[in-house]
């Protein structure tokens, strides 16, 4: 991480893209920053070709914060499509594995076994799947709807 940062305080990057975003009651300014040349880098990270560092400054509940986050990657790419490719893996985090950890409470379940623990899982990203499929944006939501309803239930296998 030292060598990522001292990297990218030191040169210019190749590629530079603002993203300014507004919602839920947040404004966050997202800095996107590809370095290509990578001399003196770790001779362990085989087949690195960038370093991206992403900086995110905004308000949240009306408090300022700044967050530096730094990835390495095989490929060169424009800093677009590496923020595009970071909001991606955030959407999967937010959409599929915070809702079952959150909503579900998978990393609480006592599973023990291998199996059972992969069995659960299965089920959870069923019900997660037919939940949206039948029109749920909020899993909460949804749980809400269907838990006592076994008709409705019935109606998302169709």
């Amino acid at each position: 991480m030292a060598q990522l940062k001292t990297k990218t305080e030191h040169q210019k990057p190749c590629h530079r893209f603002v993203d300014v975003e507004k919602i839920r009651g947040r404004t966050t300014c997202r800095i996107v920053q590809v370095f290509t040349e990578l001399k003196s880098i770790a001779l362990d990270w085989v087949g690195v070709q960038s370093l991206v560092q992403v900086e995110r400054i905004g308000i949240r509940s009306g408090k300022q914060y700044l967050q530096t986050n730094y990835y390495i990657s095989s490929v060169v790419s424009k800093a677009t499509t590496f923020a595009d490719g970071i909001r991606q893996h955030w959407r999967i985090e937010n959409r599929l594995h915070w809702v079952k950890d959150v909503i579900f409470g998978e990393d609480a379940a006592p599973f023990h076994n291998y199996n059972a623990a992969t069995n659960w899982s299965i089920i959870r990203n069923i019900a997660i799947n037919l939940a949206r499929k039948g029109g749920y944006s909020s899993l909460t939501k949804a749980e809400r709807f269907l838990a006592h309803d076994i008709d409705k239930l019935f109606l998302l296998l169709e």
